[in-house]
């Protein structure tokens, strides 16, 4: 009977410490999610290329026994003992000079394996010298073509090429140590026009957030039963990872860029999830920004509410995350990648799409009306401008999203100096229209993203004007100054 008690005791504890450490587990997954930015800000995220080189330090030759000298015969083993006394007297010398003359004859033999074994040890030395040799060469080889390759990318990422951007923050993002349930992908494009990275970076979904709220042993019935969390608890605390993911991926990114190629970044935080009413797989965008450095970096995150820091930045961010209610991101991803994905190897004269900064302003004033009726906007009225762009007033036929919109396009080589993103606000004004659109072949610095943070402006780029042609218009064009040159 005692030992029974003693085994059910036994039973409790342990059905007991179960539970406390499924709870356990429950609370220490809460406050990483809750840690989700702290974590990151005492976190260097530049990635130095000095690091990265590698440096051999080769350990000494060990041969091992190789190393050590085969003993020679010694003579004494061999050499019989000297006749004495009566053996001496009676024949013995005689024998004893046989036996010494086997003795020599043994001796000379051993002498002869002893030399055959000696220089065998000595070309198997000399061999494993050779190996230890050619196996330092092989690793100073590798170590040299991966510096060399570190040179080549580090010269690449200075001077700004796109690829080397984007695999250089690329790094820095696979760099942040996320919880194991976090997705952790993402897609990057650089746009050196305008210094903008664009990032596109999957969020984890709603299942992130534990659905229990805590685990009970009932004894009576031998069972763990489970309370569910509340369902404003999970929205709240989805919502918290939502924002803090996006404000850690910008400060990262920021944070790693010492050489200061990029001076803008657009974040879209996407879901790669099932629509539970459907059943088809979906991807929304529940959170978009366009922030600028100067913007960004003077912010304390350390204590910052992260939905109110993302308020503060003109992001905007699902109001039902948790239902995957999308929201329209800032700038398409592949509105940028297009651009710079498809690489173009042929000559100009060989490419046969058309190059949008040979078109006079007619065929560019009337590649843009049909562009933006493509789109669904009904234009009415258009004019050429002195700088080679075109100005139209257009409509949007939708009802209560409609209304009239002011287009501006700008037929540029160089970035679109901000004074023109002032010129259409003040133009959008005096129109009385709901919405103004900059479109230019060119780029935007990051004054132009900052002024028209919070305005209902729209500032397209070059590559986002290829992309809307080839989406919208079904035209392949490209945009090379080198023609004009």
């Amino acid at each position: 009977m005692a030992d029974e008690r003693e085994r059910k005791r036994l039973y409790l504890e342990a059905r007991a410490a179960e539970v406390a450490a499924d709870n356990a587990d429950i609370q220490a997954h809460l406050e990483e999610l809750e840690q989700l930015l702290q974590s990151t800000l005492e976190v260097d995220d530049h990635i130095d290329f000095t690091r990265l080189r590698k440096r051999v330090q080769h350990p000494p030759f060990n041969p091992g026994q190789l190393a050590q000298p085969i003993p020679g015969p010694d003579w004494r083993r061999f050499e019989p003992p000297a006749p004495t006394g009566l053996g001496k007297m009676f024949g013995g010398q005689s024998k004893y000079q046989q036996q010494l003359a086997a003795a020599r004859t043994q001796f000379l033999q051993a002498q002869g394996q002893h030399a055959a074994a000696e220089a065998d040890r000595q070309r198997r030395l000399a061999a494993a010298y050779q190996q230890y040799q050619q196996h330092c060469q092989r690793v100073d080889a590798e170590a040299a073509a991966q510096n060399a390759e570190i040179d080549r990318f580090a010269a690449a990422f200075a001077a700004g090429e796109p690829q080397a951007v984007v695999d250089y923050f690329g790094m820095v993002l696979a760099n942040s140590v996320y919880p194991d349930d976090f997705p952790q992908q993402y897609r990057l494009a650089y746009v050196p026009e305008s210094r903008q990275l664009v990032a596109e970076y999957e969020l984890p979904a709603l299942d992130v957030v534990p659905a229990v709220k805590e685990h009970r042993y009932v004894k009576t019935r031998d069972e763990i039963t489970s309370t569910a969390r509340p369902a404003k608890d999970v929205r709240e605390r989805y919502t918290s990872v939502v924002t803090q993911v996006t404000l850690r991926t910008v400060h990262e990114l920021f944070e790693a860029d010492r050489t200061r190629l990029v001076d803008t970044v657009v974040f879209n935080g996407v879901v790669d999830t099932t629509d539970p009413r459907t059943g088809q797989a979906v991807r929304p965008c529940l959170v978009t920004l366009r922030t600028t450095r100067d913007q960004f970096t003077p912010i304390n995150l350390a204590k910052v509410d992260p939905a109110a820091c993302l308020q503060h930045l003109s992001a905007s961010v699902s109001k039902r995350p948790e239902e995957l209610a999308p929201v329209r991101p800032v700038l398409e991803f592949d509105m940028v990648d297009k651009r710079f994905i498809d690489e173009v190897d042929v000559l100009a004269d060989l490419d046969e799409r058309p190059n949008l900064l040979r078109l006079n302003p007619y065929e560019f004033e009337s590649l843009i009306q049909n562009l933006f009726a493509k789109m669904g906007l009904d234009t009415k009225q258009t004019r050429a401008s002195r700088d080679g762009g075109v100005d139209c007033v257009a409509y949007d036929p939708r009802p209560i999203f409609g209304g009239k919109v002011v287009i501006q396009a700008k037929r540029y080589k160089n970035t679109v100096d901000v004074s023109a993103v002032r010129d259409l606000f003040g133009t959008l004004q005096n129109e009385g229209a709901s919405k103004g659109i900059l479109v230019t072949t060119s780029g935007y610095g990051p004054t132009s993203y900052e002024f028209a943070s919070g305005k209902p402006i729209e500032l397209i780029d070059g590559a986002n004007l290829l992309y809307l042609l080839a989406e919208h218009a079904q035209l392949q064009a490209r945009i090379d100054a080198s023609e004009l040159e």
